[in-house]
């Protein structure tokens, strides 16, 4: 008995040594929409507790009040109902899923990831010719690739952004899916092939913070991870202007993003001096290759009725050989070997450009592929 007590005494001295190390990041992050998520879990956590709490305290008690040694209890083996306790015990759970019902509808619609901000924070309302912060988001295997199409840079596994202005990211993948999450900023989001999700958030605080994937994407997940960096006004241009200095000479075309695809894992940070502007458009589109059909264009296609005959059977292509060797590409991913794809039915004027969609059909366009 004086073991157990002991052990007793020191259980709290042992598990305050064991959270000592853990970062409560998630409880206190320096981003307002992590802010007010942080404020949700613990209004919920507490609003549970209501009803979990006096449920295990009831439970001990009444196993000690009426255990078998204990004669001074009544014994009532006929005892089976109690309109009082059946109002507290059903009464009180109704009340607390009502509430957490009410603060959860609430939250859904002010904290929506697609919704544009209107605060900075709890005491500041966002400025009506305040402009967000453009990032494009590209999930690669096993890299983050960022896109600032108005300041004309990419990075590979960095990115920043000035504290107090909002951000509005839109995100995609080049392969599978992947989760999108900095603990400071916000709550995470899914980057998916083929399609665009949303995020607005904003920083608060200046710091150098980690982001990194929180769905299992294959052998190099472990290892997808990146800094997010929260700067002022004038660090932020100044950090602009260091990506455009040392990453001269650095084009983010869409050869060059082909190679960067690749699957590869613990890459270092890169950085593009300049960007392919419909590069992001190509990769959500998923045609970055040339002579690719978008999905915007088979859209357009299933929309004006398609093309008759067996779509897709004549105007099929693959990565040839060539094509792998002029982009410096040696190997393909496994099962890639072989894979064919829907090519184009036009001929661009710009090759590295976007083909808006095309309307066409059987009867008066003829099938032809498009131009490398």
């Amino acid at each position: 008995m004086k073991t157990l007590r002991s052990l007793a005494l020191l259980l709290p001295i042992a598990l305050s040594a064991l959270l000592a190390g853990c970062n409560t990041v998630v409880l206190n992050p320096s981003g307002d929409i992590a802010a007010q998520q942080a404020k949700l879990v613990v209004q919920s956590t507490v609003l549970m507790l209501l009803i979990v709490v006096p449920v295990i305290a009831l439970t001990l008690w009444f196993a000690w009040r009426f255990r078998a040694s204990n004669k001074q209890a009544d014994y009532r083996p006929d005892w089976d109902h109690s309109t009082q306790l059946e109002l507290i015990i059903w009464a009180a759970p109704l009340l607390i899923i009502i509430a957490l019902g009410a603060l959860t509808w609430i939250s859904t619609h002010t904290m929506d990831p697609y919704r544009a901000l209107k605060r900075i924070d709890a005491e500041r309302r966002v400025a009506a010719d305040v402009k967000p912060l453009e990032v494009e988001v590209v999930a690669l295997d096993w890299k983050w690739l960022f896109i600032y199409p108005e300041q004309g840079i990419a990075l590979v596994n960095e990115m920043a952004a000035p504290v107090d202005r909002p951000i509005h990211f839109k995100l995609t993948a080049s392969s599978v899916m992947n989760a999108f999450y900095v603990p400071e900023l916000a709550g995470m989001i899914y980057a998916m092939p083929g399609m665009q999700t949303q995020l607005h958030a904003v920083i608060n605080k200046p710091g150098n913070f980690e982001g990194f994937s929180s769905n299992y994407s294959g052998a190099g997940f472990s290892h997808m991870r990146f800094r997010f960096l929260g700067l002022s006004n004038a660090d932020f241009d100044a950090w602009v202007e260091k990506n455009k200095t040392e990453g001269a000479g650095n084009a983010l075309s869409r050869d060059a993003y082909l190679k960067l695809a690749q699957p590869s894992e613990k890459e270092p940070v890169r950085r593009y001096a300049s960007v392919d502007k419909n590069l992001y458009q190509a990769i959500y589109d998923r045609c970055v290759e040339a002579n690719k059909m978008c999905t915007s264009e088979m859209m357009a296609i299933d929309a004006n009725g398609g093309i008759g005959g067996a779509p897709g059977a004549y105007n099929l292509a693959s990565m040839d050989e060539a094509t792998r060797r002029r982009l410096g590409i040696s190997e393909l991913r496994t099962g890639e070997k072989g894979r064919t794809y829907v090519a184009a039915l036009c001929t661009p004027a710009n090759p590295q450009g976007i083909t808006p969609p095309q309307k066409v059909s059987a009867a008066d366009e003829a099938p032809a592929t498009r131009q490398q």
